[in-house]
């Protein structure tokens, strides 16, 4: 009976409108965010694509403030302005200040969703957020995809796979040792701001699935996963890309049996889980390999 259910929902991938371009568009998401947030994490910002997510938020309230529209491309360009902005802040301010990167992006996030939260609150007395159904921006409506959307995103990711691809020595050099790479020329502070370009366009795609709110758990939980598996930055990316596009497809079906359940939650809830596995079972960083090592290692001596 379970094996049926199970088999019911897959083949709904296939057969159900609905559901096929929800999975669909949040695999994209999981591919895209997956890949790009490795980046985020071995650079040791994981806050920064939060605080990059939280900054998209008055950008959808501007946009739908002055266009007076709910379409969906307008409202991630203006999300995707607001939280490059916000982005080019963050390194401005820890380029060329005192302040540390995590007060930054404390100062970014809080700031920039605070205008956000004040703008949604204005356009919601007047009736706007409401009917443009703006409020889904901040936890997600990944059921709500359809298949204009999925096109988008689709675009969108393969523009951020194509310069991940014509730029990945760079994006690997100023990752690891960003004073190597001055001293052999690379031009550490743009290539520093087209890395921050290509993960706010990650972010903005995301918004529409997951939400400002959890966006971040896209970014950081599938490279995390990945981490514990491999020490090389290629099958890293590979891996995680795995890990977060099976999340995407798996919390679409698991939220499906269920009315009312929220997709985006759901999917944070998989790739939560998938960490979790990581964390236990992988052969090299993994807890229980960990512990049988140190146990054969005391009975040895």
């Amino acid at each position: 009976m379970i094996l049926e259910e199970i088999l019911s929902i897959f083949l709904g991938i296939f057969t159900d409108y609905t559901l096929r371009y929800v999975a669909l568009g949040s695999a994209i998401l999981g591919i895209t965010s997956g890949a790009l947030g490795c980046f985020t994490v071995l650079r040791k910002q994981s806050l920064f694509g939060d605080a990059i997510a939280h900054a998209a938020l008055p950008g959808i309230g501007f946009a739908y403030l002055f266009a007076g529209t709910k379409d969906s491309l307008l409202l991630m360009l203006g999300a995707a302005i607001f939280a490059w902005f916000g982005g080019m802040i963050t390194l401005a301010i820890t380029s060329t200040t005192r302040i540390k990167q995590d007060a930054a992006l404390g100062i970014t996030l809080s700031v920039f969703f605070g205008l956000g939260i004040v703008l949604l609150s204005y356009l919601q007395s007047i009736g706007g957020a409401s009917q443009g159904g703006l409020d889904r921006f901040l936890f997600g409506q990944a059921a709500a995809l359809i298949e204009s959307d999925v096109i988008n995103l689709g675009i969108l990711s393969a523009v951020c796979f194509t310069i991940l691809i014509l730029f990945y020595k760079e994006f690997k050099i100023t990752t690891f040792d960003s004073l190597f790479g001055q001293s052999l020329g690379f031009p550490i502070k743009y290539l520093n701001a087209l890395l921050t370009s290509v993960i706010v366009v990650a972010v903005v795609i995301g918004l529409h699935t997951v939400g400002v709110v959890l966006m971040v758990s896209m970014l950081i939980a599938p490279a995390a996963a990945a981490r514990q598996w491999t020490s090389n930055l290629k099958n890293m990316i590979i891996l995680s890309a795995i890990f977060g596009g099976l999340s995407g497809i798996i919390g679409s079906m698991i939220s499906s049996t269920a009315e009312g359940m929220s997709t985006g939650p759901v999917i944070v809830i998989t790739i939560t889980a998938i960490l979790g596995i990581s964390f236990v079972f992988s052969p090299k960083q993994g807890y229980l390999f960990k512990h049988l090592r140190n146990k054969r290692k005391s009975q040895i001596s």
